[in-house]
C-alpha cells in the first residue's frame, strides 16, 4: 500500500510539472558560443541586446514529436507546451522576451526566446505555432517581422529595455 501511495505522488509530481510556465530554473542569462552543423555563433552581450531591433523573416517550428504526444525540450532545458508562445534565436541571450510583429497586417506577439535557431538561410526568428497563430501567419509558414528585445534575463538578473528620449519623444 505504501508503494502504491508513493508511486501515485509520484506520478502527480510529475504530470504537474510538465504543466509548469516555460520558466525553469535558469538563472542569469546564457551568452556562451555555440556551434550548430560545423558553424559557430557567438551569441550577443547583455546590453547589445537590449539594443536589439531588425526586420526580417520569420518562421514557425514545432518541438513536438509523436503526433503531439511527446513535448520537445529548449535549449535551456525548459520543456515545449502547446499553449506557449515562445521562440528561437541564434543570438539573443537566453532566455529574452521580445516583442514579434507581422508586417503584413501589424499583429504583434510578446515572446519568450528560450531556445537556438532558425539555422536556415535568410531566417531571423522561429516562433512556436501559437505565437505564429497569434500574428497571423501559422497558415503561410513565413512572414516579414519586426523584432523587438523587451527584456533579457529572468527573475532578479532581469534587464528591461531602456527607452530612449529624442526631443522629448522617444
Amino acid at each position: 500500500m505504501r508503494f502504491l501511495a508513493t508511486l501515485l505522488l509520484s506520478a502527480t509530481t510529475l504530470l504537474l510539472a510538465s504543466c509548469a510556465h516555460p520558466r525553469g530554473d535558469w538563472k542569469g542569462h546564457m551568452t556562451r558560443s555555440y556551434t550548430v552543423r560545423g558553424q559557430t555563433y557567438h551569441p550577443m552581450s547583455v546590453d547589445q541586446a537590449l539594443d536589439y531591433r531588425e526586420v526580417g523573416t520569420a518562421s514557425w517550428y514545432n518541438e513536438s514529436k509523436w503526433l503531439g504526444l511527446k513535448r520537445g525540450t529548449t535549449s535551456l532545458g525548459e520543456k515545449v507546451m502547446p499553449w506557449h508562445k515562445i521562440a528561437a534565436h541564434k543570438t539573443l541571450p537566453l532566455p529574452a522576451v521580445v516583442k514579434v510583429t507581422n508586417l503584413d497586417n501589424g499583429k504583434s506577439v510578446k515572446c519568450r526566446v528560450n531556445d537556438r535557431g532558425p539555422f536556415i538561410a535568410g531566417r531571423i526568428i522561429d516562433l512556436s505555432p501559437r505565437a505564429a497563430k497569434a500574428i497571423g501567419f501559422y497558415d503561410q509558414g513565413l512572414t516579414t517581422v519586426e523584432v523587438e528585445v523587451l527584456s533579457v534575463g529572468d527573475g532578479k538578473f532581469k534587464r528591461k529595455r531602456r527607452k530612449k528620449w529624442f526631443f522629448g519623444i522617444f
